[in-house]
């Protein structure tokens, strides 16, 4: 391109998909812009909000260097307005905002009947909390439900006079620039001031808000759910206690010394700046124990184990798996630290469940892989699905031995030859481990109960990932028990479901602070066969008949 006999000098980028071919000098929150795409900001372009995040996929040497608004940020983060192009030559990137995303925010096979009697409500044009006048409105009353995952937020609308369900929203955790596990955002949030993690989730939960089809105004209550970290996190609160032994929060803390009632928080929407009404309150679900949160907590309400006889068992499987096994008599509960690797992370080729991921694999008679591609677009990588369906297959052509060794001579399995994407022994020993933590977790759970798995009469599979595998592939390599598939049940974001529950209903969240005040919550770390456990469960055969 050439201006009054000048050539410009440009390169080639790509966000979101989307690309063009830009001048050197222009700032990638520039140029989204030029192709219509929505770059979160609260300061407008100022490096003020800090929540213009991109992440680099390729070509971030031909970018300029990090300025000081972005010393927080590894180099695989940048933020767009600060962030210009340098150099010619091809740049790929994306926002936190990818709506491409597969995010989980429904349930399946759990009884939809809820309980309705919300702590706000109408009398005549007052609007009441807990019986407490606090506004006058003559428009409908919401609330909302929200979770916030490690990975992912989803949240949903309800009226709070009806019990309708009027709208689902939901969003990456624009977090991950903090680290893709919870320990990384603790270490993070100690070592940098002005509570950057909570006030960018903040900002891109107030968007959220302002998208939803009714006045933001008009909500007055919202129940949040989470790990305990993104819980606390949320809520600014300081999570450095969760990080170290005995790993408390500092609300468990304060209620292991009597010094409080409950783990659960309320505080008045105002204090966190959210765009609902000032007076709505932000309640926060009791925590289970140590790493057992919140969202697991709204899990046991929603799939009903603590008012079974059955014995019951729940894995809401994830970066940092949460497992239940019990039933009203007794329930024990567990924190597995599985990690990212079938969230795609720690794998060579592996990715979320976005458009382009291989979520389904076959290997046929002659040894290739027959791949199924979300979207049916050109292959980039492997989710979570797709690794478990390729392990399942390789165990199941003998391609690959219990130990996750390939039985031929080479090094790794060719998935897609024509994308070059595979798969290495290294990678499997990333998912080895993984799996290895959540099986280790369940029999240290069924042991300290006195039981062998095989008298689970029901077990939950929860989660977003949970709900896109294949049961009788996860079974083969041993990540979930080998039990009849008709006690298997993969019943979707059942923390969203629970948090929903509670703001529905004053009784059954009170019912809840009573039940995690009888869990008893486990150290798998304390269990004398632990290690036994974990080196069995890394091994890729079934378990638990």
């Amino acid at each position: 391109m050439t201006t009054a006999g000048t050539t410009v000098r440009q390169a080639r980028v790509t966000i979101d998909g989307s690309c063009g071919s830009v001048a050197v000098g222009t700032t990638l929150f520039d140029f989204a812009e030029s192709l219509n795409l929505t770059v979160p900001t609260s300061c407008y372009k100022q490096g003020k909000c800090r929540e213009c995040l991109v992440e680099i996929e390729s070509g971030g040497e031909l970018l300029s260097p990090l300025t000081p608004q972005e010393n927080h940020l590894s180099g695989k983060f940048r933020l767009a307005c600060r962030t210009r192009v340098a150099s010619t030559g091809e740049i790929k990137c994306h926002t936190l905002r990818r709506g491409s995303l597969r995010i989980e925010t429904e349930v399946t096979g759990l009884s939809r009947e809820l309980e309705f009697d919300p702590a706000v409500t109408r009398d005549s044009s007052r609007i009441l909390m807990d019986g407490e006048s606090i506004a006058e409105s003559v428009n409908a009353v919401h609330g909302l439900a929200i979770d916030i995952g490690t990975t992912t937020v989803a949240l949903r609308l309800y009226n709070l006079e009806t019990g309708e369900h009027v709208a689902t929203h939901s969003f990456e955790n624009p977090q991950r620039f903090g680290g893709s596990d919870i320990m990384a955002r603790i270490r993070f949030d100690g070592e940098q001031k002005g509570r950057l993690l909570q006030r960018t989730l903040l900002g891109y939960l107030s968007r959220a808000v302002t998208s939803l089809p009714v006045d933001p105004l008009s909500i007055f209550e919202m129940v949040v759910v989470g790990n305990p970290t993104m819980r606390d996190l949320f809520f600014g609160l300081d999570v450095q206690t969760i990080g170290v032994m005995p790993y408390r929060s500092t609300t468990e803390a304060a209620f292991k010394d009597g010094r409080s009632a409950t783990t659960s928080l309320a505080i008045e929407a105002l204090r966190l700046r959210l765009p609902v009404h000032p007076k709505a309150r932000v309640y926060g679900l009791p925590l289970v124990g140590s790493h057992v949160g919140a969202d697991a907590a709204a899990c046991v309400l929603a799939t009903g184990i603590a008012e079974r006889d059955e014995i019951c068992a729940v894995l809401d499987i994830g970066t940092n798996t949460e497992a239940f096994i019990g039933n009203r008599h007794r329930l024990l509960a567990a924190s597995c630290p599985a990690g990212p690797a079938f969230e795609g992370g720690g794998v060579t080729f592996g990715m979320p469940a976005l458009d382009g991921a291989i979520e389904r694999v076959q290997i046929l008679q002659d040894g290739r892989a027959q791949t199924t591609v979300i979207s049916d677009l050109e292959p980039a990588g492997i989710c979570g699905s797709g690794l478990i369906d390729l392990l399942s297959e390789l165990r199941r052509t003998e391609r690959m031995n219990e130990q996750g060794r390939f039985t031929a001579d080479e090094h790794q399995f060719m998935i897609d030859a024509v994308h070059n994407i595979t798969l290495s022994e290294a990678d499997i020993n990333e998912l080895a481990q993984a799996k290895g933590a959540n099986a280790a977790g369940l029999r240290v759970l069924a042991d300290s109960y006195g039981i062998p798995l095989g008298r689970i009469e029901r077990l939950y599979l929860a989660g977003g990932f949970s709900r896109h595998i294949d049961v009788d592939a996860a079974c083969r390599i041993g990540l979930v028990p080998d039990l009849p598939r008709d006690r298997i049940h993969k019943v979707g974001n059942a923390a969203l479901q629970g948090a929903s529950i509670a703001l529905l209903s004053r009784r059954k969240r009170a019912r809840l602070e009573e039940i995690v005040k009888r869990i008893e919550h486990v150290r798998l770390e304390t269990h004398p066969q632990f290690f036994d456990f974990f080196v069995e469960g890394c091994q890729f055969e079934s378990f638990g008949r």
